[in-house]
């Protein structure tokens, strides 16, 4: 795997011009249907001005039924250019949403770690909330166009009536948007602070989730509870002061509008008093001082919803923009080949070097349990080749040169902690639904009385993460999924740390005689699982200290002896 290149930056303008530029088709439809309503709102005060201005001069019952008529369409208009100018903005809105999810959680699953400094919690985060406020952009501008014409027409018709009207209505819409974009800035600062927030407080419940049944264990749960408050009071002072900046915008934004309404409804009624309007003319500017409240609390909210989804746009660029950890090679490995081990250095590991031939099954008792992970990791590509020392090979390849697809076909490390997806049983232990040794790999992995004890079988119903299933159900069914996969190289690392002694010793005898004849490597302390072993490497202060069989190993090493018996 080589070096990656560094990727052209994805900022969050640019997420936003994407988005954008995807949905132009739905928003010039929306704009001209949102204006459309907006333009028939504000012909509503301006026809009863002209009712009023001519059946006062004509009296007649034929003007009056034109003037029905006219509010009819008027209200119709408003009516169904609302209905289809929202549906076809929250349409593209949450299609738009759905399509920046999917691109996001596709960066978390690659198989190749992206260098995000980012917890997969923070990563749900941006793949739900930021996804869908960057995509309210799509909503945002058309109404902010749609606000703009309602407040033009309100302009030129008020300036029809009297020039100072119309002045009155720009000027005032002017003021208060250069107001309520300083306050803008603020909220979007502070908006994106309260997300990072609530980001971190998400990747501490899932770490805690996680963690809890071990932490109980030798006592840290406190500690990790204390931790976790720490974090979620910071995310709820911050929601607290966003909610604060929020209320004085809102509040601001409100008490301008009502001055400015307030303002024309005053001029309006002076220059009538003056006589330099008609009664028509007065009940139009009145009705349109109130009407243009709507819209000018609407245009005047969009700078907000514009700095926060372009907060969120930024968000997701931290996740979109982070280049992959390494870039595979484009080899493949030789099929049924060896595992090799040459000189790795990397955390506690020290130049281990061993090789695991073709169809054997060994054990490695690692005194130290950092190794034993550290050595996983590094297996299972979780670390990039080219940051630590020495080589990995799976049938004679290095794991440098391999791709991607050709180590997850050929090499499957099964960590101790594998996840438990909410579905049933077989979708657990077969994910693909290729239907192949599932049955094989329940007998060997002794989840047999698990299938039995529910009538649906292996279509018993898991939840998220296994909730309904023991710690060591968890743990037989997550072995079930690597002994099913069939790989030519399948590495385990503690898979029976939470099942009976008697399972233990089954579960042992059952994976050497399926894996019989592939490549194994078993990173475990497990006396059962060292005495089905072929082999049995001693892995003491990052390096191969010893190797022989479990029971030489036994007779002949004191020190092995006390690391592994029970």
């Amino acid at each position: 795997m080589k070096t990656p290149e560094t990727a052209r930056p994805r900022p969050g303008a640019a997420i936003l011009r994407t988005a954008l530029r995807r949905n132009i088709g739905a928003m010039i439809a929306g704009t001209v249907l949102m204006g459309l309503y907006q333009a028939a709102e504000t012909a509503f005060p301006i026809a009863l001005g002209l009712i009023v201005e001519h059946t006062m001069q004509d009296r007649s019952l034929g003007s009056l039924g034109v003037s029905i008529g006219s509010l009819a369409v008027i209200i119709t208009t408003v009516s169904l250019s609302w209905r289809f100018g929202m549906r076809v903005l929250q349409k593209a809105n949450t299609t738009e949403a759905h399509r920046w999810r999917v691109q996001v959680a596709a960066c978390g699953l690659q198989p190749v770690a992206r260098d995000v400094d980012l917890k997969s919690g923070e990563i749900l985060t941006v793949a739900t909330e930021d996804a869908d406020q960057t995509a309210d952009i799509i909503e945002v501008v058309p109404l902010l166009i749609s606000s703009l014409v309602a407040i033009g027409v309100a302009a030129v018709a008020l300036g029809l009536a009297d020039l100072r009207l119309g002045l009155l209505v720009m000027v005032g819409t002017v003021a208060i948007l250069s107001v309520l974009a300083v306050m803008s800035r603020r909220i979007g600062a502070s908006t994106q602070e309260q997300q990072a927030r609530v980001a971190r407080a998400g990747a501490k419940v899932a770490d805690l989730i996680i963690g809890l049944r071990p932490l109980h264990g030798f006592g840290g749960n406190h500690a990790a509870f204390g931790a976790y408050r720490k974090v979620s009071t910071d995310a709820k002072r911050q929601a607290i002061t966003v909610a604060r900046v929020n209320g004085t915008y809102a509040g601001t934004a409100l008490a301008l509008n009502a001055a400015l309404a307030t303002a024309v409804s005053l001029t309006a009624g002076w220059l009538a008093f003056e006589g330099r309007i008609t009664i028509g003319e007065l009940v139009m500017a009145v009705g349109l001082a109130q009407f243009i409240m709507e819209p000018l609390k609407m245009f005047s909210e969009m700078p907000k919803y514009v700095m926060m989804a372009r907060a969120s746009a930024e968000r997701m660029a931290l996740v979109l923009n982070a280049p992959p950890v390494t870039t595979p090679g484009p080899e493949r490995p030789e099929p049924g080949g060896a595992l090799e081990v040459d000189g790795v250095h990397h955390g506690t590991l020290q130049g281990a070097k061993f090789t695991v031939a073709t169809g054997e099954f060994v054990a490695i008792a690692a005194y130290q349990p950092r190794a034993a992970a550290d050595l996983a990791a590094v297996l299972a590509v979780n670390v990039a080749p080219q940051t630590y020392g020495g080589v990995v090979r799976v049938g004679g390849r290095g794991i440098g040169d391999l791709s991607i697809e050709a180590v997850r076909e050929h090499l499957l490390v099964n960590p101790y902690d594998g996840e438990i997806f909410a579905g049933t049983l077989r979708t657990n232990i077969d994910p693909s639904g290729s239907g192949r040794e599932i049955a094989e790999a329940v007998e060997a992995s002794m989840l047999t009385d698990v299938v039995a004890l529910h009538r649906e079988g292996l279509d018993h119903v898991v939840r998220d993460r296994g909730a309904n299933l023991s710690g060591g159900q968890r743990q037989r069914l997550s072995l079930a999924r690597a002994l099913a996969a069939d790989t030519d190289v399948l590495v385990l690392h503690d898979p029976t740390t939470a099942v009976d002694a008697v399972t233990e010793q089954l579960i042992a005898r059952n994976v050497a005689k399926l894996r019989r004849g592939r490549t194994t490597l078993v990173l475990t302390s497990s006396p059962a699982l060292l005495d089905a072993a072929d082999r049995v490497l001693v892995l003491d202060g990052g390096v191969i200290t010893a190797e022989d069989t479990h029971r030489n190993l036994l007779a002949g090493d004191e020190a092995y002896c006390l690391a592994v018996a029970r």
